[in-house]
């Protein structure tokens, strides 16, 4: 009987070029991984060719998904490698750390976020600055990943154990107990497999190696591990991505530069001229130059670098230098790029149709082929034409997901063009949506159930009629009907209850959007028919008063929402509730006594729908700005007259000289409280209105405030005007003088 324990470092792909080539020579009949052993059930899977990495093993506590763990594995990866062994000859593969279940009651026992287990301290990094590297990542690579020809394993066992015998700061009782455990339980692993194998290869981290090859005998052991719980994981396979194999993983072992690496594992002969031309095709696919001989010049760059730095062979450090210097001309600008699309990398991995997973994922993945559209890494956009079928399955799908907490995609909030029957998303697919999937799993086994199960919970317990309001947009753009009743009794229940006119306005903007959108959805909307008119009838009653004594704060928030409903409702089939609505508007713009900025939005409102005429706008406009009024009043209802468009200014010149004339009548101590105002009121105008306004102004000006030229005429220039008073121009010449330097005084 034959043990040998090969120590590696968890995505390391000298490591895993060593132990392909090691398992092979040796041929071992069992092989012995370092992971949960719960996975050993689907471990066969890794012989599919649709299980394609990077992929991770996720073990979770079933009725607890939130507790879980995943642990990663690329192409490159010493685990993965060992399972492909195992797989293509037929021996059997085992995980022997400590159960998952464990390992996870313990993390929640202890209040760890991150799962996996993980070893505090690092040892590579002792090993690193005892050699005299600053970087342990750069010792790695020159000890292990770049001497290609060399067997490790002795010699790292050789240097794990002086490490273990000074033991690493910062690890408290607990850890070191759980450490213990585990090393317990991949011993009696190896007990076991010895009775049944002849010859037996284990893999692990690294730290282990030392009390893995000296075993001693199995008491102690068999004591550590008693009493333990023996609840169990459920352990599945799901997608991964080199983006998350940079951050720390289940095996506590993070990788800045997952593309490097794969690089590396994949081009044994030649890495730094394979990884120059990798640089320069990519720069040459975004117009960018990238020539033969500069390539030749990085490779030397890099080579040069590594010798100057006494390292056997040019590593990432080096060929990032070579690259900039050489290919990106010195700046840094193409490092990002290189970063992003080489040294970490885009890849996703695929699991097969079959591996076990519950329902709701399953539906989830069903649904994902069925629409073609694969969760991928990194964000990307997705316009939908909600009028073709596949696109409006493909929007339904995304806001169930949304319903249930999988925020898989997220809709723009400003939509480009007008028509309703677009959507734009960002969809970005991140592998912890899986523990979200699981999570999700409570409320039903396929997605349309599980996200109407979720709405009529969120229905029942929601606090206000605003998230109601949400909830039934939801649902409408996600067509669950099978929630509608359950949200809309709940909807019906908080606007009866609710006192609070903005409130209600509030949810009468979305609610109007949602049967606006209805039929291009082929959504049935005739409940949220009946909820809106009620919305609406209540409005109109409770409005008035609620407009009564408003501070400037409160009189802004109101007439915005004033000016939602009033969008909200303009484009409905049921014209019913507009008219309703406009009659609203015009007693409430007749209103004495009401605070200028909804005074002049009503106006403006009903002005527009051709229930008043422009005479008796310039009427109240007249009133508004007569010496009885506040000039800070007259300035709140030009800004809610104005809102939205000058252009009324531009074609109403009656207006705008009452305007002009108030304007210049204001003192001078009363101006600076008023300019803000009215600055607001014209900012927000676009620029071309702005110069016609000015121009409508200026005509007005050349004819002395008076008068209501056609916008047709032509204004006169100053140099043409007839009449000049000659007397108070000469007044001012000697000032121009004096300011231009020519001589004279001020008058």
């Amino acid at each position: 009987m034959s043990v040998r324990v090969f120590p590696i470092r968890h995505h390391g792909p000298g490591s895993a070029r060593a132990l392909a080539a090691a398992l092979s020579s040796w041929e071992p009949d069992a092989v012995l991984i370092e992971g949960p052993p719960e996975a050993n059930t689907v471990l066969e899977m890794a012989s599919s060719p649709e299980l394609r990495p990077p992929v991770a093993l996720l073990a979770y506590l079933p009725g607890k998904p939130a507790l879980s763990a995943f642990y990663p594995m690329a192409s490159w990866s010493p685990e993965w490698v060992a399972l492909q062994h195992a797989m293509a000859r037929g021996v059997p593969a085992t995980m022997i750390d400590l159960l998952a279940g464990v390992l996870l009651t313990r993390r929640s026992e202890r209040g760890v976020e991150d799962g996996g287990p993980a070893l505090a301290g690092d040892p590579i990094g002792r090993l690193a600055e005892a050699a005299g590297y600053d970087d342990p990542e750069r010792w790695w690579e020159d000890v292990v990943e770049h001497r290609v020809d060399e067997e490790p394993w002795e010699a790292i066992t050789e240097a794990m154990a002086e490490l273990r015998a000074h033991p690493l700061a910062g690890l408290d009782g607990a850890h070191l107990e759980l450490e213990a455990q585990r090393e317990a339980s991949m011993r009696q692993h190896i007990r076991a497999a010895e009775k049944k194998h002849e010859k037996v290869a284990v893999i692990c981290g690294a730290w282990h190696a030392p009390v893995l090859v000296e075993r001693g005998p199995a008491k102690p052991d068999q004591a550590l591990l008693a009493g333990l719980s023996r609840e169990r994981a459920t352990v599945t396979w799901v997608p991964w991505a080199y983006t998350r194999l940079a951050l720390a993983s289940g095996y506590g072992a993070g990788v800045a530069s997952p593309g490097w690496y794969e690089h590396l594992y994949t081009s044994p002969d030649r890495p730094i001229e394979r990884w120059m031309v990798k640089v320069a095709a990519l720069l040459r696919g975004e117009q960018l130059d990238a020539s033969p001989a500069s390539v030749v010049e990085a490779v030397r760059l890099a080579e040069a670098l590594a010798t100057m730095r006494g390292r056997p062979l040019a590593g990432l450090a080096e060929c990032t230098d070579a690259a900039r210097s050489v290919l990106g001309g010195g700046y840094g600008t193409v490092l990002n790029l290189i970063a992003r699309r080489l040294v970490v990398g885009d890849a996703i991995g695929e699991v097969p149709p079959g591996s076990p997973t519950v329902p709701l994922a399953a539906d989830l993945a069903s649904q994902q082929r069925r629409l073609r559209l694969r969760p991928e890494s990194g964000a990307r956009p997705l316009e939908l034409d909600l009028r073709k079928d596949t696109d409006l399955g493909r929007s339904q799908l995304l806001h169930r997901l949304n319903l249930l907490g999988i925020a898989w995609g997220s809709v723009a909030a400003q939509q480009r063009g007008t028509g309703t029957f677009r959507e734009e998303w960002t969809l970005h697919w991140e592998p912890e949506l899986a523990v979200r999937v699981i999570e999700a799993s409570l409320y039903g086994m396929t997605v349309e159930a599980a996200a109407t199960a979720r709405a009529v919970e969120v229905a029942g317990s929601a606090a206000d009629i605003a998230a109601v309001t949400r909830l039934v947009e939801h649902c409408l753009l996600a067509e669950l009907p099978a929630a509608l009743p359950a949200v809309m009794a709940a909807l019906d229940e908080r606007s009866a209850l609710s006192t609070d006119v903005g409130e209600l306005m509030d949810a009468l903007s979305p609610l109007a959007r949602v049967l606006r959108y209805g039929t291009v959805r082929r959504t049935e909307v005739a409940a949220l028919q009946h909820v809106v008119q009620g919305l609406v009838a209540r409005l109109c009653v409770s409005l008035g008063p609620a407009m009564v004594s408003l501070d400037d704060a409160a009189a802004l928030a109101m007439t915005r929402r004033i000016s939602a409903v009033t969008v909200a409702l303009s484009p409905l089939a049921d014209q019913s509730l507009r008219r309703e609505w406009l009659g609203t508007m015009a007693a409430l713009s007749a209103t004495p006594a009401l605070h200028g900025l909804p005074a002049g939005r009503a106006s403006r409102i009903v002005l527009d729908a051709g229930l008043i005429t422009a005479g008796e706008v310039a009427r109240r406009l007249s009133a508004a700005l007569s010496r009885g009024e506040s000039p800070a009043h007259g300035a709140s209802w030009i800004e809610g007259l104005l809102e939205g468009s000058g252009l009324l200014l531009v074609h109403d010149h009656a207006l705008l000289g009452l305007i002009d004339e108030w304007v210049g009548g204001v003192s001078s101590d009363i101006f600076n409280d008023v300019l803000p105002l009215l600055r607001r009121s014209f900012a927000l105008f676009e620029p071309g209105e702005r110069r016609l306004i000015g121009d409508a102004a200026r005509r007005l000006s050349l004819q002395g405030g008076t008068g209501s030229p056609a916008l047709g005429d032509q204004a006169r220039d100053v140099d043409h005007v007839d009449h000049v008073d000659q007397e108070r121009a000469e007044a001012v010449l000697p000032l121009v003088s004096l300011l231009l330097g020519t001589g004279g005084g001020p008058p």
